[in-house]
């Protein structure tokens, strides 16, 4: 790390350690803003896009039915930012059956399905514990469990030095070093202070500064970048910015992935908060947007569904849960209906034939179904799998 990068004591100071590296100690929130007009304008405009997703959140006929893939769909998402590789369909294949297979490794699947839990954890605790760093630690212990990494002390912030550069670098080489553990401890109790901050500032602001320095901190050896986005979600849901958790920034991030290290740099060396402010409230604004479009194209298509299911109950009912997981067996059907093999064989024809439900594994037994219009509205990048 160049000391000469990091030019403004005001976004922080500079400490160097007893093996001779020097690491950066961020400044306690707020710093002082200045809101220049782009910020205005994007702050407004996903302001207005958060509450219109929010206002939606709340007319959902049935939200957990809706939630659930989104919230999958971020898991994939965020994780694939660290370099996991499972798609929305791997975690939807896997939920539905214990076989696995395919390219795609458990540890994979498992790194998915424990963000799942930990933000399904996260959103439960809210009604009992506000944002802490215990409820930090727990969502870190629950992102943590059983997957690669799990030995960097899950739900416990480092007792060592970490860094953050290219493949082969040193505390020496990084581009960026995180406080040291004692400096580490003074920054998150500060950060922590201002986590608990009301009405001082817009929830966006605050939101945006909040995960900034979470990434400057650095508290965790590993999973840092996915608490922070969690945090981010968590966040909006605790002050009532968001009804119901369906905005995610990971998606926009990722497409945007330079920019978002660049930038998040740029607030340490250069204390320019204004290029972090424009970058996260455009991802708002246009995440949120995205987020309004596609779920109400997945309200409409449910009912478009239930319609081409009258006149067989069963059948409505199978439409409900396609949406909490488009890919269905028969054996699957049949458990959550609680019928009998071929009463959910002969539910599962009729939605075939009404092309909601696509065959996808050639075979004659063991056959597997996919909602190939669903899985779509969650994610139009999304490839239907088979089992072959």
């Amino acid at each position: 790390m160049n000391p000469e990068d990091f030019r403004t004591p005001e976004a922080g100071r500079l400490t160097q350690g007893p093996q001779g590296f020097w690491a950066f100690v961020p400044a306690p929130l707020p710093p002082n803003l200045t809101y220049g007009p782009e910020v205005v304008r994007l702050l407004s405009r996903a302001d207005a896009a958060l509450s219109e997703l929010s206002g939606l959140g709340r007319l959902l006929p049935n939200p957990h039915l809706l939630i659930a893939p989104w919230v999958r769909r971020e898991a994939v998402l965020s994780s694939r930012i660290e370099g996991t590789r499972a798609s929305l369909s791997d975690v939807f294949v896997d939920e539905m059956s214990d076989e696995r297979g395919g390219a795609k490794t458990d540890d994979d699947i498992r790194a998915v399905r424990n963000y799942v839990a930990a933000l399904e954890y996260g959103i439960a605790k809210l009604s009992e514990l506000p944002l802490s760093l215990r409820l930090v630690r727990e969502l870190h212990e629950r992102l943590m469990r059983g997957v690669r990494g799990d030995m960097a002390t899950p739900g416990e912030f480092r007792r060592s030095q970490n860094w953050i550069g290219p493949p082969g670098s040193t505390p020496a080489t990084a581009p960026y070093v995180p406080p040291p553990v004692p400096a580490m401890n003074e920054c998150l109790d500060a950060w922590e202070k201002f986590l608990h901050v009301r009405d001082a500032m817009p929830d966006l602001v605050q939101c945006a500064l909040i995960h900034e320095q979470f990434e400057a901190i650095h508290p965790f050896l590993d999973g840092n970048g996915r608490v922070g986005r969690l945090l981010i979600t968590l966040f909006l849901i605790e002050r009532g910015r968001l009804s119901q958790p369906l905005l995610y920034l990971s998606d926009y991030i990722e497409a945007h992935r330079q920019d978002y290290y660049d930038l998040l740099q740029r607030v340490r060396t250069h204390g320019d908060w204004n290029a972090w402010l424009l970058f996260f409230t455009a991802g708002v604004a246009e995440t949120a947007t995205d987020a309004t479009r596609q779920v109400t194209r997945l309200i409409e298509l449910r009912e478009k569904h239930r319609e081409a299911a009258r006149g067989s109950p069963r059948a409505q009912q199978l439409v409900d849960v396609l949406y909490m997981n488009p890919y269905i067996s028969v054996a699957r059907a049949g458990k959550f209906l609680d019928v009998s093999y071929p009463t959910a064989s002969s539910a599962i024809a009729k939605l075939e034939r009404a092309g909601i439900l696509k065959e996808v594994t050639g075979r004659r037994w063991g056959r597997m179904f996919v909602a190939t219009d669903v899985l779509a509205a969650i994610d139009p990048r999304a490839e239907a799998l088979g089992r072959g």
